[in-house]
C-alpha cells in the first residue's frame, strides 16, 4: 500500500482578497506560515519519506516548514505548478465576471467546458498533475509521500485518484493547508480523508 497526502498551500494576501492567483509567484502571509506550521504538526503522525512540491513560493514555504518538521528536504515537482489563468490571472471574481461574464457563468457551473483565454483548462492540468502523481506513486510505491500544491491542481488529483471527471470540480472542497489522505492498493485509490483542517481549528487559524 502506498499512501498519498495531498496538501493546499497556507494563507496569501490573494486568498485574504480572493483573486485568480495561477502562476503568480506570491508569498504566504504571517496568518499562512503559522497554517503551515500546524499542517506540519499535524502530519508528522504518518511516516513520510519524501516531500514534493509545486516550484511557486507559496507551496515552496508550505512545504519547506513540513519538511524540516520531518526532517526531510521538500523537492519541486512542475507538473503540480498552479493552473495558468492567463488573462484571467489577477482578477477578482467581480473583476472575471465583468471581463466576460458568459466564461465567468461557465466556470462556476461547468468547468470542465473553460478554456481561461492564453491559458489553460482542467484536461491540460489534469494530464500534467495526473502523470506527476502517478509517478510519484510509482517511485515510492509502499510507502507514504506529500504532495503541496494550489486548490485547482489539489481538486484535479482528488479526482484524478478517485476516477472522477473533471465535471465534479466544484463538488469538492479545498480550504487553504487542508490534509487529504489516499491508500492506493492495486491501482486503486481510496480516500480517507478529505478537506481536513482540524488542526487548523485546533490552532484557531481557521
Amino acid at each position: 500500500m502506498t499512501q498519498v497526502i495531498i496538501i493546499r498551500h497556507g494563507r496569501t494576501a490573494w486568498n485574504r482578497v480572493e483573486r485568480l492567483r495561477g502562476r503568480t509567484d506570491l508569498e504566504l502571509d504571517e496568518v499562512g506560515i503559522k497554517q503551515a506550521e500546524a499542517t506540519a504538526e499535524r502530519v508528522v503522525e504518518w511516516p513520510i519519506a519524501a516531500v514534493y512540491c509545486s516550484p511557486l513560493k507559496r507551496t515552496v514555504t508550505t512545504a519547506s516548514i513540513i519538511s524540516q518538521r520531518l526532517k526531510l528536504e521538500a523537492k519541486p515537482l512542475p507538473g503540480i505548478i498552479d493552473i495558468n489563468f492567463g488573462e484571467w490571472q489577477g482578477l477578482s471574481p467581480e473583476e472575471a465576471a465583468a471581463k466576460d461574464g458568459s466564461l465567468f457563468t461557465l466556470w462556476q457551473k461547468s468547468p470542465h467546458l473553460v478554456k481561461f483565454p492564453s491559458g489553460e483548462n482542467l484536461d491540460e492540468v489534469r494530464q500534467r498533475a495526473g502523470a506527476a502523481v502517478d509517478e510519484m506513486v510509482k517511485r515510492h510505491y509502499g510507502k507514504t509521500i506529500a504532495l503541496v500544491s494550489h486548490r485547482v491542481v489539489c481538486l484535479i488529483l482528488i479526482l484524478h485518484l478517485l476516477g472522477l471527471d473533471n465535471s465534479r470540480f466544484w463538488q469538492v472542497g479545498q480550504d487553504v493547508c487542508a490534509v487529504n489522505l489516499f491508500e492506493v492498493k492495486d491501482g486503486i485509490a481510496y480516500a480517507r480523508l478529505l478537506n481536513d483542517t482540524c488542526h487548523l481549528t485546533k490552532a484557531g487559524l481557521i
